[in-house]
C-alpha cells in the first residue's frame, strides 16, 4: 500500500458565501450563483459636446479623467475635436473605496501641462444600484462645472451605478486594481475573454496514379513519388513500384486543416534521380474551399488534376498549356472523425467535426472560479517578487480566460462560466498562469507566461445538480521535484437535462463511428494530434488578447507522450494495483486449499457441490455477489472530485536525475557522460523487460510443442493422455468429474506433497525455441 499524500497536497472542502447568500437547499437561486458577489462602482463615460478650445491654436484635444480617492483612470484623447466620443467603462472595487465622492474631469491634453475644461461630482451615497437582468442604466447629460463650482462651457454624457461582476460591463471595464498597468496593449492583456478553438478537419488525400509524366532522362526508369504540403505539414508517398511514366500508388495521406482555409494543398510529383537529388516533374495547388466534404462512409468521386512545372500565382496571366501530365486523386475533408487535439484519456470533446452529426446536449456544466491563495512569487520586478495571476479553463471548443489580478498572492476572480455538455465521460481542465507581458521587455526579458498549476475534473465523477466547492492544490513538477505553488478555489455544478439520454451515452462508442469503420493507425493519430495542437496554439495566439502558445500547449498536455522514467514506474505500479485484486483472490483460494480456516473451506465445499449439481445457478450467483459488493461499497463512495495525486504519479519519490531526464529537450542537450549513464540505465531496465518477454514466449512455445512432435516422446504421452481422458469423460457424468476435480484441488494439506505436481513437471520439460536463438 502506498502512503497517503501529505495534507498540504490534498483536496479541501470549503464553504464560500456563494451568490450573496441566496441559497435554497442545495440549489442556488440567482443566475450568477457559483461565485461570491463582488460590488463595483461603474462609471461609463460616453461622450462630450460643445467643449471650449483652450490652446493658443484654438483646438481642443480632450480626454476624461475618472478619479476616486487615490485611484485614477483616463480615457484615450482625441486631437482637435470638441465633440469626442469615448464610450469607455471604469470599475472601482467597493472593497477598496477610499472616498465618498466621485470626480469626473474633462481635460485638454497639452505638451507641457494639460488644461482643465470642467468636471462633474457624484456623491456615492446617491449612486443607484443595478442588478441583472435589469436593463442597462441610460447615460445622461451633465453640465460641466469649473473649479469654483460654477457652470462651465460643455456637457458630458455618462452613467454611474453600483453593480456586481455579473454586470455586462464587467469584462470590458478598466479596473482600479489594475491601475498600475499602462498602455492599450497591456490593458487589453489583462481582460477576461472567451475564445473558440478553430474548427478542425481531417483532410484525406488518396493518391491513385499519374499519367504522361515527362522525366528529363528518358533512358532510365523513373523513381516517382508524390509530396503533399499543407501549411507546415509535409507528407510523401512511397516510391511507385511500377517504375514508368504512368506510376501507381493508391496511398492515403492525412492532414489537419482548420477553418477558415487560408492555404491551399500543394502537391508535387518528383523523381528520385540521385540519392540526395529529386527532380520536380509537376505541381498543382488545390484550394480547400472547393474540396468535397464527406460525412459518412460513402466514397468520394475521384478527379484528374493537371500538373504544371510552376504554380500560377494570383494576379499573373496563366499560360495556355497544350499538353500536361495528370494526377488522379480522391481528395475530401472528413467530417465524420473527431480531430484529436487532446489525449483521449482526458478529452473534453468527442463530437465529430461535421455539425450535422452532432447529437443533442445532455446537460450544462457551470464553473465558478472564485480565488486562489498561497501563490508563490513567479517573477522579480525591481527586486521584489510578484505574481500577476489569471486562469484559463478549457472544455470542448470553448476556452475562457479570467482577468489578470495584478500583484497579488491571493487573487479573487469570482467569475462564472457555462458550457453545454454532450458527453459525461469528458474532462474540464483549469490552469493558473502568471502574466509576464504587462511590464516592459527589459524588466521581464520577454519571458513566457509561467505555469502555476493545473486542475482536471472528470464530469462522470460528479453527482448531478450538486454544487462542489473545494480548494484544489496547484502542483507543478520541476526538474528539482514537485512543488505546491498555491491553491485554487472552485465551485462546480453539473446539471443534467435528460437522465435517460445521459444513461444512453454509456452504451455508445466513445469516438464517432468513422474511427471504428475506417480507423486511423496509432502513428497517424500521434502525428495528426501534434499538427492539431500546433494549429490550435497558433490560431489562439493570434487572437486579441492572445492566448499564448505556452498556455495552450500546457492545457493540451503537449509532450506528455515523451519517455519518462517517473511515468513508467507510475504506470507499472498502476498495473500492479489492478492485478493486486487478482493476487488477493489467488491468496484467498490458496488459504482455502490449505485449510487455514477449516470452517470456510467446508462452506466452500458445500457451495461448490451445489453449483456443480445445479449449474444454472452459477451466473446468477456471480452477478448477485457483484451486486452485493457494489451496494456494500456505496457507503464509502467518493464524495469529492478526484485531483492530482503526487503518490500515484511518483512525483515525490523520483530521483533528481530521472526528473532532469524528463525535462530534457529532444534531441538531448545534456553532456555525453550523462547521456551515457542514462543509456546504460535504460539498457539495464530493457534487459529485465527482455527477460520477462522471453519467459512469456517460452511458455507459449511449450504449449505449441504439445502437438508439434518437436519432442516425440512428450507429444506421444500427451496424445495418449488426451485419448484416455476423452474416453473417461465420454462414459462419466460431467457433474461427477467436476466434483472429483474440485475435491482433489481442495484436498487437505495432509494429502499434498511439497514437490511440484506431475502436470507441472511435464509442462516444464517441454521444449521451447530458446535453444535456437543466437
Amino acid at each position: 500500500m502506498q502512503r497517503p499524500p501529505p495534507d498540504d497536497f490534498l483536496l479541501k472542502e470549503t464553504k464560500p458565501h456563494l451568490g450573496g447568500g441566496k441559497i435554497s437547499g442545495d440549489k442556488l437561486t440567482s443566475t450568477y450563483d457559483l461565485v461570491e458577489q463582488m460590488q463595483y462602482l461603474y462609471v461609463r463615460v460616453v461622450k462630450a459636446k460643445e467643449l471650449p478650445s483652450k490652446d493658443v491654436t484654438g483646438s481642443c484635444d480632450p480626454y476624461a479623467e475618472v478619479k476616486l480617492g487615490n485611484y485614477k483612470g483616463t480615457t484615450r484623447h482625441f486631437e482637435k475635436k470638441t465633440n469626442p466620443e469615448w464610450n469607455q467603462i471604469f470599475a472601482f472595487s467597493k472593497d477598496r473605496l477610499q472616498a465618498s465622492v466621485l470626480e469626473v474631469t474633462v481635460k485638454d491634453k497639452d505638451m507641457v501641462k494639460d488644461d482643465f475644461i470642467g468636471r462633474v461630482w457624484f456623491d456615492l451615497n446617491e449612486v443607484p444600484k443595478r442588478v441583472p437582468p435589469d436593463s442597462p442604466l441610460a447615460p445622461q447629460w451633465y453640465r460641466l462645472e469649473d473649479r469654483k463650482g460654477d457652470k462651465a462651457k460643455g456637457e458630458l454624457m455618462l452613467a454611474v451605478w453600483m453593480g456586481t461582476q455579473a454586470d455586462e460591463a464587467f469584462p470590458e471595464a478598466w479596473h482600479s486594481d489594475a491601475a498600475s498597468v499602462s498602455g492599450a496593449d497591456a490593458v487589453a492583456n489583462i481582460r477576461s475573454k472567451v475564445y473558440l478553438s478553430p474548427k478542425l478537419w481531417y483532410l484525406r488525400v488518396n493518391v491513385i496514379e499519374a499519367q504522361d509524366l515527362q522525366p528529363t532522362d528518358k533512358g532510365r526508369y523513373p523513381e516517382v513519388f508524390v509530396k503533399a504540403i499543407l501549411g507546415n505539414q509535409a507528407l510523401r508517398t512511397r516510391i511507385s513500384q511500377s517504375r514508368s511514366i504512368n506510376p501507381l500508388w493508391n496511398e492515403d495521406l492525412m492532414f489537419v486543416a482548420a477553418e477558415p482555409f487560408e492555404e491551399p494543398l500543394i502537391l508535387s510529383v518528383e523523381d528520385r534521380v540521385a540519392p540526395n537529388k529529386d527532380e520536380v516533374l509537376g505541381r498543382c495547388a488545390i484550394p480547400l474551399q472547393f474540396v468535397d466534404r464527406r460525412l459518412d462512409h460513402k466514397p468520394v468521386n475521384t478527379r484528374w488534376f493537371n500538373l504544371e512545372k510552376h504554380i500560377v500565382v494570383e494576379g499573373e496571366k496563366k499560360k495556355e498549356i497544350k499538353f500536361a501530365s495528370r494526377i488522379h486523386m480522391r481528395v475530401c475533408l472528413e467530417g465524420g472523425y473527431h480531430v484529436l487535439d487532446e489525449s483521449t484519456h482526458y478529452s473534453s470533446d468527442l463530437r465529430p467535426t461535421a455539425k450535422q452529426l452532432w447529437k443533442s446536449g445532455i446537460g450544462v456544466l457551470e464553473v465558478g472560479i472564485l480565488n486562489a491563495h498561497g501563490l508563490m512569487p513567479m517573477k522579480n520586478i525591481n527586486g521584489r517578487g510578484t505574481t500577476d495571476a489569471y486562469c484559463v479553463a478549457k472544455y470542448g471548443q470553448k476556452w475562457v480566460r479570467t482577468r489578470t489580478i495584478i500583484d497579488s498572492f491571493m487573487p479573487r476572480w469570482n467569475e462564472q462560466y457555462t458550457w453545454e455538455v454532450f458527453d459525461p465521460c469528458t474532462v474540464i481542465t483549469i490552469g493558473v498562469f502568471d502574466n509576464c507581458h504587462l511590464h516592459s521587455p527589459d524588466k521581464t526579458g520577454g519571458a513566457k507566461d509561467a505555469r502555476i498549476g493545473k486542475v482536471r475534473i472528470r464530469l462522470s465523477t460528479l453527482e448531478t445538480d450538486r454544487v462542489y466547492t473545494h480548494s484544489y492544490p496547484l502542483l507543478v513538477l520541476h526538474n528539482s521535484g514537485v512543488k505546491k505553488t498555491g491553491e485554487i478555489q472552485l465551485a462546480v455544478r453539473f446539471t443534467c437535462s435528460s437522465l435517460l439520454n445521459m444513461m444512453h451515452m454509456y452504451s455508445q462508442p466513445l469516438l464517432p463511428k468513422r474511427h471504428y469503420i475506417h480507423p486511423l493507425t496509432v502513428s497517424q493519430l500521434d502525428s495528426l494530434r501534434h499538427q492539431a495542437t500546433q494549429i490550435v496554439s497558433m490560431r489562439l495566439s493570434r487572437a486579441e488578447p492572445p492566448l499564448r502558445k505556452e498556455v495552450v500547449e500546457y492545457m493540451l498536455d503537449v509532450g506528455s507522450h515523451m519517455w519518462s522514467m517517473r511515468r513508467s514506474k507510475a504506470n507499472f505500479f498502476r498495473i500492479m494495483g489492478v492485478l493486486s485484486a487478482l493476487i488477493a483472490v489467488g491468496k484467498w483460494f490458496d488459504s482455502i486449499c490449505n485449510w487455514k480456516n477449516p470452517i470456510t473451506t467446508v462452506l466452500i465445499h458445500f457451495l461448490f457441490v451445489i453449483l456443480v449439481m445445479y449449474p444454472e445457478l452459477i451466473l446468477p450467483t456471480v452477478f448477485l455477489y457483484l451486486f452485493l459488493i457494489g451496494i456494500w461499497h456505496y457507503r464509502w463512495r467518493p464524495r469529492h472530485p478526484p485531483h492530482m495525486d503526487t503518490r500515484l504519479s511518483h512525483a515525490d519519490s523520483s530521483h533528481p536525475d530521472e526528473l532532469d531526464e524528463e525535462f530534457d529537450t529532444f534531441p538531448t542537450s545534456r553532456p555525453s557522460d550523462i547521456v551515457r549513464m542514462r543509456y546504460d540505465r535504460l539498457r539495464s531496465i530493457a534487459g529485465r523487460i527482455q527477460t520477462v518477454v522471453g519467459d512469456l514466449a517460452t511458455q507459449g512455445e511449450r504449449l505449441q510443442s504439445l502437438l508439434s512432435w518437436r519432442d516425440p516422446r512428450a507429444t506421444a504421452l500427451f496424445v495418449i493422455f488426451c485419448l484416455v481422458v476423452a474416453t473417461v469423460l465420454y462414459v462419466t457424468p460431467f457433474q461427477m468429474v467436476a466434483i472429483l476435480t474440485g475435491i482433489y484441488v481442495l484436498r487437505h494439506p495432509r494429502f499434498r506433497h511439497k514437490l511440484p505436481s506431475v502436470p507441472l513437471n511435464f509442462f516444464r520439460r517441454l521444449p521451447a525455441r530458446t535453444d535456437c536463438m543466437l
